[in-house]
């Protein structure tokens, strides 16, 4: 999982903005979250405890210029802000495509390119964003409200776009004036603010959006410390140091080179040998051997989101269609599902694949969450032949034979091969199909599975852990789960500033999910980064991305 930076003075802007203690306190209810920010696992260091990575060095003590090598897991999708949906996407875009608000090391909602905390009318139903100014593209045009009406504009109406669920019931954005936006929605949507701190509030350049169009993410311009420079497919994308960015002074390195490395012990072996300073979703077996490497800090943060399986249940046309239901036992009778979730021992998984440093999770809700119950952290019983008995009162045959797609990375498949291993004694025999990540995703969006085992990096709302995922028509409801109670659950939710009333509401949320089981949610992992002692100022936090756009080599 991944994570949010602080807003450091020298994101402040000539001019100034807001206070970051006045921004807490006013979203401090909107986030919804209390979590402890980054720190070197087993680490006592004073700077590291704090929440931050300075990784034995001040920021002071940093060089200027150099190039950072980070080795990523799995390949980006699209870099496209509209149109991707990786959690190592939104690893790049934090360097190049700043958001109208950020997360700080709290998981408070703070403005980055807005220039405060936005303001909404008493009914709840106009939202006034005011911008910072001075502030370019990295194609030397104006960042305006026109852009940011442009943007939100093309997530809202884009034919593949991820972004509409994100956007809620917005249905109007006007440029009041060159400083001023004002949304316009259907009905009060609380999750907005912590919607435009993530891919929905990242600002894209309207002329680059006119001369590219749909291939936008081929060569994509935002406002950020690092701009685009190439990508090379399946190996590397490469980004270079922005001299129209207004904070530009304070970017110490030239060059971002991120390296498409799938094999976590080959990430490791990098980091060991110099060829990689920072090292995304480090193994937990690799964990103490890095440990024990004086050159070396690994960095750990808990994590928003979860890992798990989800099932298709009525995704037959593809993502964003209307929902027909199976006609396979997996699909039309939620008995298998929920023969599956007794078949899982969770805290067994944990403990031998992950060696007890991730925890089991029922829910898309972190238990650390404001918004967190006991119905959000209800969880099935391990129950292997309460698991075959409802198999067998769904007449399917025992062992019954059920496909699932799994990453082809070394890791995904040691999970996938003990889950295999641990529901064959609740009656599963479960086929293995490990694919490329990218392709994994699209054939998930087409509905081209039985199941998946894929996860969520987190959001500070619940709702962008949920909403997207299993209400009817969610831009990433690859399910093509449909259920008219969970919508209106989720729309009360949606439309209530009460978080007492909120987190009520999530907990009746997950009864009815934990009872039809279109998801079934298996660990909540934590963030583990590898990161170089001869590179400061890496930060990695609970949002699930590893922040470097401020990094520098040490003197």
């Amino acid at each position: 999982m991944r994570s949010s930076r602080p807003l450091p003075q020298a994101l402040v802007p000539k001019g100034g903005r807001p206070s970051r203690r006045s921004a807490t306190l006013l979203v401090a209810a909107a986030s919804g979250v209390a979590l402890a920010a980054c720190s070197s696992v087993g680490s006592s260091s004073s700077a590291q405890q704090s929440g931050g990575n300075e990784v034995g060095a001040t920021a002071q003590s940093v060089k200027q210029g150099g190039t950072l090598d980070i080795a990523l897991s799995a390949e980006p999708d699209r870099l496209d802000p509209t149109l991707a949906r990786s959690l190592y996407s939104r690893y790049v875009f934090n360097a190049m495509c700043e958001k109208l608000y950020d997360l700080d090391r709290n998981v408070t909602i703070v403005p980055q390119l807005a220039a405060a905390l936005p303001r909404t009318s008493p009914d709840g139903k106009t939202v006034i964003i005011k911008l910072r100014t001075g502030i370019k593209f990295a194609d030397g045009t104006p960042f305006d409200a026109a852009a940011v009406k442009t943007s939100l504009e093309r997530h809202l109406t884009a034919k593949e776009s991820a972004r509409v669920s994100d956007l809620g019931p917005m249905d109007s954005v006007e440029a009041t004036d060159p400083t001023t936006v004002t949304i316009k929605l259907k009905a009060p949507f609380a999750p907005l603010t912590a919607a435009l701190s993530d891919r929905a509030g990242m600002i894209m350049s309207p002329k680059q959006l006119k001369a590219k169009g749909d291939d936008f993410g081929s060569d994509p311009v935002c406002v950020g410390p690092f701009k685009f420079a190439k990508r090379v497919p399946q190996n590397s994308i490469e980004l270079v140091k922005d001299p129209n960015y207004y904070d530009a002074a304070n970017v110490h390195l030239d060059k971002l080179v991120y390296n498409i490395i799938g094999d976590a012990s080959i990430r490791a072996a990098n980091l060991r040998s110099g060829e990689a300073q920072v090292a995304d979703t480090v193994s937990t077996e690799d964990v103490d051997q890095l440990k024990a490497d004086p050159n070396l800090s690994v960095l750990a943060s808990p994590s928003l989101g979860y890992q798990g399986l989800t099932f298709n249940v009525g995704n037959a046309d593809g993502v964003g269609t209307p929902p027909k239901p199976g006609s396979e036992p997996f699909a039309k009778d939620k008995r298998v599902r929920q023969a599956f979730d007794y078949a899982i021992d969770r805290t067994q998984l944990v403990k031998t694949v992950f060696s007890g440093l991730f925890d089991p999770a029922c829910g898309p809700i972190s238990p650390a969450s404001s918004f967190s119950s006991e119905a959000a952290q209800a969880c099935r019983p391990h129950d292997p032949a309460k698991a075959k008995q409802l198999l067998q009162q769904a007449g399917v045959p025992v062992p019954y034979r059920l496909s699932m797609l799994t990453s082809n990375t070394p890791d995904s498949l040691q999970f996938a091969q003990a889950l295999q291993a641990q529901v064959k004694e609740g009656g599963f025999d479960l086929k293995i199909e490990p694919v490329e990540f990218t392709s994994l995703l699209d054939l998930q969006d087409q509905g081209k599975f039985q199941a998946v085992q894929i996860g969520w990096s987190g959001r500070p709302d619940p709702d962008g852990n949920i909403s997207t995922f299993v209400a009817t028509g969610g831009s990433q409801n690859v399910a093509g789960y449909s259920n008219p109670k969970v919508d209106g659950l989720l729309q009360k939710a949606r439309e209530s500033q009460d978080v007492n009333q909120r987190k009520t509401l999530y907990g009746q949320v997950q009864t009815v999910l934990a009872d039809d089981a279109p998801l079934v949610y298996v660990y909540r992992q934590r963030n583990l980064t590898g990161v170089s002692k001869k590179v400061s100022g890496v930060q990695v936090f609970p949002d699930g991305i590893i922040r470097v756009a401020r990094a520098g080599f040490t003197q």
